[in-house]
């Protein structure tokens, strides 16, 4: 698929809304949900200029069930690897072509990472889906408001905050099995549990959660022939408090700790022998994240400030098989962030948002190849933004920003955003968009015994268009958006095996669709279509097609049922094969996977249960070669609120 195909199927979307409009006779406005993650505060969709995938509270209370790599895998454009392997293996942000290090994950409006990764990226097991409100996911190059790492994609994470009225709490359990294609175990092997009490009084709000899951069953890597693996187990423990207190209309702060564990059984990494497999192998990750969120209001705005304090700890113990030893390594990383933004409304068009960015980072490592100390492997960048939103009468809306990087290491980087949209009519809005981005060299890159202190940023660009409708009285909405993307100076390995920046660009070109169809008042249909066809070098473990559906059907006001379908493309994936001596490329054949859920309000608005079955069909598929993946699988739950 050509850029002018491309263009082409934006085109027919919109000449399709549009005919569509002129035959609705119910008008009125429409798109009137609002987002954050493109102007860093609450804006109506319908003056947004970016197409931003939401998922509300309500969904993601139907998707109980999932894991949070798994709720995001259903997003269009995102590619999760390692969503339906074996709970606990690490996990592949695959957006528009990208990777890992292209991807920021925000939460409560602080971007956060493991400063001690070679690319840095946040680790999604961390978060259990009961402990969150709210995601929106906005593709894109994104560096303007989200700085280094926002290439591809911003994964905005809203955690739950404290009612509003009263006391009140949640308590959960969830059971379920854990097979591969190959078992047919029912007993239960997956646990999840957890319970949380919020409110508040007078001006004092709270909340406060624990949540727990234990899971067992399954190796991580597939038995090869006449071999019997042993299982990997998966343990994680959550916590989170919020408190807030609100000093009078205008002045309001937020307090926040989290504290996240897991324990991970693994195997070696998977070369075509037996040797991989092992019951020696875990790690234990932790976070510890202490946050502030004081914010003051005034006639023409407000004043925001963001700030986090973090430490993320990763110790493995890992079977050396020459040495026939185990040996140990710590990774720990230090973080600082401050953001601190004005939110200023020059009038009823024009809102102006200034804000500055600071960040620390440090790193440490004890390994058997290194020993790295924090007073030596640090940085710190100091940033400033200015973002520009006008939203006319007529239907014309502008998002444009700047923000220059100031780096301890590299020194200054320049990017920005121009971002026009326009209202067609009522319900169909055409946008458009050119972006830049950089994503920062980590400190494991900088410092480490590969390392190089003269490494520059990578660079991105990308350019959008498409359409945004809703009509038929909002029954059916849609949206497509093309793009064409570009990065260079990506960062590799040169003859020495140290990283150097590399020379050449790369471009990734695609198309993202999204429809929801409200058919009957009783039911819900929604569909997306993703094609992403990069160059040849950036082709690994990325489908050119990937579609996913799902309908909802309420056979009562207490009484919900969901079916959906996952089609994944073929992809290409490599591995080092033990027995050749030499890396090896292979196909990924195409996988498509059937699930359906249903669940029923046993006490109106007190106590629900629901029950699922995960890859209906139990057909063999492969996300990474050589390692398991989920077959059918079922899970019973509850939940209570109290």
């Amino acid at each position: 698929m050509n850029k002018k195909s491309i263009a082409l199927a934006i085109f027919s979307l919109a000449s399709l809304c549009i005919q569509a409009q002129q035959k609705d006779t119910l008008q009125g406005k429409t798109l009137q949900e609002v987002v954050i993650s493109d102007s860093k505060f609450y804006l109506p969709k319908e003056k947004s200029g970016k197409i931003i995938s939401v998922i509300t509270a309500s969904d993601l209370e139907k998707k109980s069930s999932e894991s949070l790599a798994q709720v995001l895998n259903s997003v269009v454009g995102i590619e999760l690897n390692g969503a339906n392997s074996v709970v606990g293996k690490n996990l592949g942000y695959y957006v528009r072509g990208g990777k890992n290090n292209q991807v920021v994950v925000v939460i409560d409006g602080v971007a956060v990472s493991d400063a001690s990764g070679i690319n840095t990226e946040y680790d999604l097991r961390f978060l259990p889906v009961q402990q969150i409100e709210r995601i929106e996911v906005m593709k894109g190059a994104s560096s303007t408001l989200y700085g280094s790492g926002a290439a591809t994609a911003v994964i905005n994470i809203t955690l739950k905050k404290n009612a509003k009225n009263n006391i009140s709490g949640l308590a959960f359990s969830h059971i379920g099995s854990n097979n591969t294609v190959d078992n047919a175990k029912i007993n239960g092997q997956d646990f999840n549990q957890g319970v949380s009490l919020q409110g508040n009084y007078k001006k004092l709000g709270f909340l406060g959660s624990f949540s727990s899951t234990e899971t067992n069953g399954m190796s991580q890597l597939k038995n090869l022939e006449n071999q019997t693996y042993e299982t990997d187990r998966f343990s994680r423990q959550s916590y989170l408090g919020k408190l807030s207190y609100t000093f009078s209309t205008k002045f309001s702060t937020d307090f926040l700790t989290h504290f996240d564990t897991f324990y991970n059984a693994y195997d070696n990494p998977f070369d075509n022998t037996s040797l991989a497999d092992t019951d020696k192998n875990s790690s234990t990750n932790q976070q510890l994240r202490f946050g502030i969120a004081p914010k003051y209001k005034y006639t023409k705005g407000e004043w925001v400030t963001q700030a986090s304090v973090y430490k993320i700890s990763r110790k493995y113990n890992e079977f050396n098989n020459w040495s026939l030893e185990n040996e140990q390594s710590h990774y720990t990383a230090r973080s600082v962030v401050f953001d601190s933004y004005n939110k200023y409304n020059v009038s009823n068009a024009i809102t102006v948002l200034n804000g500055i960015n600071f960040q620390y980072h440090d790193m440490a490592v004890t390994s058997p190849y290194a020993t790295i100390v924090n007073q030596e492997t640090k940085f710190s960048n100091l940033d400033n933004y200015i973002n520009i939103i006008y939203t006319s009468l007529f239907g014309f809306n502008l998002n444009a920003g700047a923000r220059l990087n100031y780096h301890n290491v590299y020194h200054s980087q320049w990017v920005y955003n121009v971002n026009p949209s326009y209202k067609l009519t009522n319900n169909v809005k055409i946008v458009s968009s050119y972006s830049t981005a950089f994503v920062a060299p980590s400190l494991y890159q900088l410092y480490s015994e590969y390392g190089n202190k003269n490494l520059t940023p990578e660079k991105n660009s990308t350019v959008e268009a498409g359409v945004e409708t809703s009509f038929f009285n909002s029954k059916l909405t849609a949206s497509a958006v093309g793009f064409w993307r570009e990065q260079n100076n990506s960062i590799g390995f040169d003859a020495t095996y140290h990283y150097t920046n590399i020379e050449g660009i790369n471009h990734v070109k695609g198309l993202e669709t999204d429809f929801r169809i409200k058919a009957f008042k009783n039911i819900n249909i929604s569909a997306n279509y993703t094609f992403t066809q990069p160059d040849e070098a950036l082709t690994r473990l990325i489908p050119k097609h990937k579609i996913n559906a799902s309908i909802d059907i309420a056979m009562s006001n207490r009484w919900l049922m969901n079916a959906s379908y996952q089609y994944t493309d073929k992809r290409l994936d490599t591995y080092y094969d033990g027995t050749l001596w030499t890396l090896v490329n292979t196909q990924l054949q195409a996988y498509q996977l059937f699930n359906f859920s249903t669940k029923y309000e046993l006490i109106k608005n007190r106590m629900h249960i629901f029950a699922s079955i995960h890859n209906i069909l139990n057909k063999e598929y492969v996300e990474n070669i050589g390692y398991n993946t989920l077959g059918r699988n079922f899970k019973i739950g509850t939940n209570i609120s109290f």
